[in-house]
């Protein structure tokens, strides 16, 4: 049976690095009203202060058009109307600079049903223009102080040749006009790449701006643990993806699983590959899959707890992706619980990732002495104002999944009058399963929706304590706050 001590007698530091930033969809879902709604609510109860997504250089967005003549035309409209929400929820964006225009593109080479080209550019001239133009255009509208405090980041995944039509080369190339662009409106503008799939070209980057003075303000890059059979192995991609073709389902099911706390190893290894620049995480989530049940379910809040409190000052920005079921890489999939990315479903249905989210942005910025994971349980220890907070979960990954576990707190000097706890696990915030039940309805009614609501929210319960210790049960795949007063 776990039994973790808790102390006053040390205090850490305990950053919200996971707040820094969320994803989301292509940049037009977010001129979109449900949208809006949805981010100023995960902007208030959650704490994320940067949205990141792809395409706001994209088509849809009238950025960069021709006229009949040939001439190019500029038009950032769109993006204003993004960035004046963003700042009026005192949000900001985190800008990922893809994918390519039409009018600039070098071939027609197209991704996903929103139609992002991503070609390297016919010119480079003309996209040092568009760059040069859309940042002045930026620091000219909101200011440069304003300005300073965003993020700039050169495209998406350009390991994978799904997201990216050049070769590392090509890549380079493109980072360095993109940066030096981007610089030459204002050196103190924070630009960085490579936003590289699975930890790639960290090094790779860092020898090619360092031996060639190209400014490189921060290292991105994303991760998922259903990567751990490529990154272990350390295949290419088209070989893991030919490999994939040839196995049974059988196999398939193997190499995408993946080892307990795989983002922590991998997260380490590429810090260390970092070495003093800040590494920035853009991508992260349960799997990259975006019909995975696993997102909807409380197997994700157990994973996200345990990663989160795992990588505490190991990570600058680790940012979720994403944070809405509004998403259409695919087309926007049918289905109030489908499997995707969101911490919230199509019509605002918190899913108990959600919910882990609003706990761990309830604890404090102080972590107590605690002892460490003990099995398939670990926890964290705040205090603020007088109130300690205790956030537990109880993770493994699915082909090894845990058992209902006993858990002790064990408290020293803490001088407790009551206690609660709140919970995260089958029987609470869980909407799923009520919603099978309404025979899993594409186009829930208001009824329906008011109720799984209902279900999704957390309620806190008294819990006893005994001569300085607190037990409670812990499902699999539970997660608990237990709040001492």
């Amino acid at each position: 049976m776990p039994e973790f001590r808790i102390s006053t007698a040390q205090r850490f530091p305990f950053p919200h690095y996971w707040e820094t930033c969320v994803g989301s969809c292509h940049g037009p879902t977010a001129l979109r009203e449900d949208y809006r709604r949805q981010l100023r609510q995960c902007r208030n109860e959650l704490g994320f202060r940067y949205v990141r997504f792809h395409g706001i250089l994209d088509d849809s967005m009238s950025v960069c058009l021709k006229d009949r003549d040939g001439k190019i035309r500029y038009n950032f409209t769109l993006i204003d109307s993004i960035i004046d929400f963003l700042l009026s929820i005192d949000m900001k964006p985190f800008m990922e600079l893809s994918f390519m225009p039409s009018a600039l593109a070098s071939t027609g080479r197209e991704l996903f049903t929103y139609r992002g080209n991503i070609s390297i550019p016919k010119s480079y001239a003309e996209w040092d223009d568009l760059i040069g133009r859309l940042v002045s255009h930026l620091t000219d509208r909101y200011g440069l102080d304003e300005v300073r405090k965003w993020f700039f980041e050169v495209w998406n995944e350009p390991n994978l040749a799904f997201f990216y039509e050049g070769t590392q080369e090509d890549y380079f190339r493109l980072y360095d006009h993109t940066a030096a662009a981007i610089k030459k409106v204002d050196p103190l503008l924070r630009v960085g790449g490579p936003a590289t799939a699975i930890n790639a070209w960290i090094p790779e980057m860092i020898r090619h701006c360092e031996e060639n003075g190209v400014p490189l303000d921060f290292i991105s890059t994303h991760h998922y643990p259903t990567d751990d059979p490529l990154w272990n192995t350390g295949m290419s991609i088209e070989n893991f993806i030919e490999q994939l073709k040839r196995e049974d389902p059988e196999s398939v099911s193997r190499l995408t699983a993946h080892r307990r706390g795989v983002l922590t190893v991998m997260l380490k290894n590429a810090k260390k590959e970092a070495g003093r620049y800040p590494l920035y995480y853009t991508e992260w989530n349960t799997s990259s899959n975006d019909m995975d049940l696993r997102h909807d379910v409380p197997y994700s809040a157990a994973f996200v707890v345990k990663t989160l409190i795992d990588q505490v000052n190991l990570v600058d920005v680790y940012s979720f992706w994403t944070f809405s079921d509004i998403f259409e890489e695919n087309g926007q999939r049918p289905g109030e619980f489908h499997g995707g990315f969101g911490l919230m479903t199509l019509h605002d249905i918190p899913k108990p990732v959600y919910r882990a989210f609003q706990l761990l942005h309830g604890l404090g910025t102080e972590r107590l002495e605690t002892d460490g994971e003990q099995g398939t349980v670990g926890i964290v220890a705040t205090e603020e104002n007088g109130t300690v907070q205790v956030l537990a979960y109880n993770h493994d990954i699915l082909e090894n999944p845990p058992k209902e576990e006993n858990v002790t707190l064990k408290l020293e000097g803490l001088n407790v009058r009551k206690a609660e706890i709140v919970r995260i696990d089958e029987n609470h915030a869980n909407p799923y399963p009520a919603w099978v039940e309404m025979g899993s309805p594409d186009y829930p009614t208001d009824d329906q929706i008011h109720t799984l609501l209902g279900i999704s929210a957390m309620h806190p319960e008294p819990i006893e304590t005994e001569n300085d210790r607190i037990t409670f049960t812990l499902p699999p795949h539970g997660v608990a706050l237990v709040k001492l007063y």
